[in-house]
């Protein structure tokens, strides 16, 4: 009986060990293939990066302006920034530029450049020629997905000539491409409702 109990004792700490071990190696190789696939959310959008990606759309204005100013090539600046900072060549991009009432959406490229520097649509003075000397962002609030954000507030223009600051409200779309690059796939601004136009 003694034996007996033994040898079933000697079973069950065998099993016990084979167990363990098979669960460390199914633990162990569980962990190298997490450590091996990428984490899809580590190339999540976050708010620093709609922030950020602001901050490029404002200072990409600016230079349109300086390049006009100094009378440099500004309608590549312009084609560059649209062709950098929209997704225009990734898919469709909503477009509804501030003043802009016969051509309301630019949603193909060159108008989008008319918008900013003169062109394809007739009503267009050039929004970036103005020029302006700074563009600062207040989001009233930003949506945040994985692949997708939108941002929404005020964008203030101070005119690089008189000093004056424009209010304007504003959504911006954003997406990332295959390259891990945040572009603007939603563009809508108005100047805000003024009741004494009524």
């Amino acid at each position: 009986m003694k034996s007996f109990k033994l040898v079933a004792l000697t079973l069950v700490l065998i099993s016990g060990s084979i167990l363990a071990t098979s669960c460390n190696e199914n633990a162990s190789s569980a962990n190298n293939v997490n450590s091996e696939a990428p984490n899809s959310s580590d190339n999540c959008i976050t708010e620093k990066d709609v922030i950020d990606a602001q901050e490029t759309w404002g200072n990409a204005v600016i230079e349109i302006g300086k390049a006009y100013k100094n009378k440099g090539d500004y309608t590549t600046v312009a084609v560059e920034t649209v062709d950098n900072l929209y997704g225009y060549d990734e898919g469709k991009v909503l477009f509804k530029p501030t003043l802009a009432s016969e051509g309301q959406f630019r949603l193909t490229e060159e108008e989008a450049v008319s918008y900013f520097v003169k062109g394809k649509v007739g009503e267009d003075k050039g929004f970036a020629l103005r020029p302006w000397s700074k563009v600062r962002f207040e989001n009233a609030g930003v949506s945040v997905g994985c692949s997708d954000a939108v941002a929404m507030g005020n964008y203030y223009f101070t005119d690089a000539n008189t000093g004056k600051e424009t209010k304007v409200e504003y959504t911006f779309g954003y997406r990332r491409n295959n390259d891990g690059k945040l572009l603007i796939d939603l563009h809508h601004s108005s100047l805000p409702f003024n009741p004494t136009e009524q």
